[in-house]
C-alpha cells in the first residue's frame, strides 16, 4: 500500500472517528471483558460502544461534545491531578503536527494509568528516535498490532490514506521477553 496524503482540510477539534472494526482488531489479541476502561477522546462513542458490546465499562471524556455527550468533559493533557483507578485507557488520540500531540497523549496515559494502554496511532509512530522513551526504553511497551486495512476515520466507505496500528503498553514491569508484534484485519485472524 502507498500512502497519499489526505486533501482533507484540518479543523480543530475535529471529530476522527474509528471505525468498529479496528477496535474489535485490538480486543481480540487484548480481551476486555471485566475491565475498567478510560476512553479519553471519545468522540462519538464508537470505540467505548465496541468495549462495552466486549464486556468492558467505559468512561469517557473529551474536549468537545459531539453528536453523544462524554461522561466528563476534560481535557486530557491538561496539568489536572487526574488519575485512574480503573484497569486501562484505550483511545484514539489527536495526532497533532508531526504526532507531537500524541506523544503528549501517550506520556500522559501512562503516567495516569498503570494498566493497559492501547493507543491508536499511525503504523510509523514508534520509528521516531525522539520517541525511544515511549517504545525501546519502556519496559511497559508489550506490542504492536499492526492494521493491515486502512480506516476511514471519515466513516465515508473510502480507504483511508495511512496506515495505523494499536501500540499496547501493559503494567510495569513487562515479562521478560520482547514485544510482541500482530496483525490484524477486518475480519478475525
Amino acid at each position: 500500500m502507498t500512502v497519499v496524503s489526505s486533501k482533507y482540510a484540518r479543523i480543530e477539534n475535529d471529530l476522527y472517528q474509528t471505525e468498529p472494526w479496528a477496535t474489535e482488531a485490538l480486543i481480540r489479541h487484548f480481551p476486555v471483558a471485566g475491565m475498567k476502561i478510560w476512553e479519553p477522546a471519545a468522540g462519538n462513542h464508537l470505540i467505548a460502544d465496541v468495549l462495552k458490546e466486549a464486556g468492558a465499562t467505559v468512561h469517557t471524556s473529551d474536549i468537545a461534545t459531539y453528536e453523544r455527550p462524554q461522561d466528563q468533559w476534560l481535557d486530557f493533557l491538561d496539568d489536572l491531578p487526574v488519575t485512574f483507578g480503573g484497569d486501562g485507557i484505550i483511545t484514539n488520540p489527536p495526532y497533532g503536527v508531526q504526532n507531537r500531540t500524541a506523544v503528549k497523549f501517550a506520556e500522559k496515559a501512562l503516567e495516569r494509568c498503570p494498566g493497559l494502554v492501547a493507543l491508536l496511532l499511525t503504523a510509523k509512530f514508534d520509528s521516531g528516535s525522539t520517541r525511544t522513551h515511549l517504545f525501546r526504553d519502556n519496559p511497559r511497551f508489550a506490542g504492536k498490532i499492526v492494521l493491515i486495512d486502512r480506516i476511514s476515520l471519515l466513516l465515508n466507505n473510502e480507504s483511508g490514506t495511512e496506515d495505523h496500528a494499536w501500540y499496547i503498553w501493559t503494567e510495569a514491569p513487562r515479562l521478560p521477553r520482547a514485544p510482541v508484534l500482530l496483525y490484524a484485519g477486518r475480519e478475525a485472524a
